[in-house]
């Protein structure tokens, strides 16, 4: 009997970016790295994209964002074409982006945070690409979006 092949994971991510310019990202410790990222993760089923970030963004940073329900950016992640192919040979992520807004509530006390999690950290949006975030290939995407510039929606297959 064949195995059956598991599809693509969905993922959630918010953008949030607050009035001096900077990005809320998740910062994680894998093994010695720190890293950062944007918070959000993986839908469950029967769970709506919105829903997924608000659930996500509750776990992570302890706020239930504003989503606003247009995508900023899709990313795919097919691990077998990037940095770590023998750990990530089975991983097809699609990563859908939209821009949130959060309110006035203490941000850090999240109820489930991830795998890794240390912290959240706010980062200049310019300053970015001095710092380990990830996916790379989007920074130049998002500091475009930060000046009002037009960006691509899909981005492809990055990291």
């Amino acid at each position: 009997m064949k195995a059956a092949k598991i599809g693509p994971r969905n993922s959630c991510k918010a953008i949030i970016i607050n009035g001096n310019n900077e990005l809320l990202t998740v910062q994680k410790r894998d093994q010695d790295e720190i890293y950062f990222v944007l918070p959000g993760g993986g839908q469950r089923h029967g769970e709506t994209f919105i829903e997924t970030i608000k659930r996500e963004c509750r776990e992570e940073i302890g706020d239930e964002p504003k989503v606003h329900e247009e995508i900023l950016f899709i990313r795919e992640y097919i691990g077998k074409h990037h940095m770590f192919p023998h750990k990530h040979t089975h991983v097809h992520q699609i990563e859908y982006m939209f821009l949130c807004e959060i309110g006035t509530a203490e941000l850090g006390k999240g109820t489930e945070w991830d795998k890794g999690q240390e912290g959240i950290v706010w980062i200049k949006i310019d300053e970015l690409h001095t710092c380990n975030f990830y996916p790379k290939k989007l920074i130049p995407e998002i500091e475009k979006y930060s000046k009002g510039e037009h960006s691509k929606i899909y981005l492809g297959d990055i990291n």
